[in-house]
């Protein structure tokens, strides 16, 4: 068997990706194309031994782990850890309306959100150890074999950044992430090694045209 290799995988789309704004501790279920983006996943990669299923306690992401476990047999294994950034006073708001609202705050986040946090919420290093744990946590139980990991946006990209060795900080900045992609990162001798980053290449082309931000 291969070495362990870790399957991160976006929510589906929700009204909030929709529109941009932001949403970490809200909970909208997936919309239409989001249940559709969840099933054409499953379809995809039902056919690989998977090891566990991990995922955020949250409706959409739970939502979008569901058809792969009940095509595999496989028990959803929630975690904290793998949450959204908290948004804090920022919940549900568009960035227009951060801007005017706490035009400060709003631009030292945007300056370094490693460091800086939403009004009220975290900053990228407090998931950067959260979502670690849960990496940690996965090595512990599985040295080998596929693992997949359901979590959201901004998590997905501090993982990645933290995997590749890119200051959390700068997470905005370096790395996209639509929804319903999945990363592939396997867990190598010499540390982890990236082979796929916010590939959607298991939507049909109608939800890959959706934005999806």
């Amino acid at each position: 068997m291969k070495n362990l290799t870790l399957y991160l995988l976006r929510h589906g789309e929700t009204t909030y990706s929709k529109i941009g704004g932001y949403c970490g501790t809200l909970n909208p279920p997936l919309t239409e194309a989001g249940m559709e983006m969840a099933c054409a996943f499953a379809e995809a990669y039902k056919s690989l031994e998977w090891q566990a299923v991990y995922v955020s306690p949250m409706d959409r992401t739970i939502a979008t782990a569901r058809p792969l476990c009940n095509a595999t047999g496989k028990t959803m294994i929630l975690r904290d850890g793998l949450k959204e950034i908290a948004y804090g006073a920022w919940e549900g708001l568009t960035p227009e309306e951060v801007r005017t609202k706490y035009h400060d705050s709003y631009l030292q986040w945007l300056a370094d959100p490693g460091w800086n946090a939403p009004d009220g919420g975290e900053r990228a290093i407090d998931i950067a150890r959260r979502s670690g744990e849960v990496v940690a946590e996965i090595q512990s139980q599985f040295s080998q074999g596929n693992v997949l990991v359901v979590s959201h946006k901004a998590t997905i990209r501090i993982m990645l950044c933290s995997f590749l060795g890119i200051d959390v900080g700068r997470f905005r900045d370096r790395i996209g992430m639509p929804v319903a992609s999945v990363s592939v990162v396997e867990m190598a001798q010499r540390g982890p090694l990236v082979h796929r980053m916010g590939d959607r290449s298991h939507l049909p082309a109608v939800l890959r045209d959706r934005e999806g931000n």
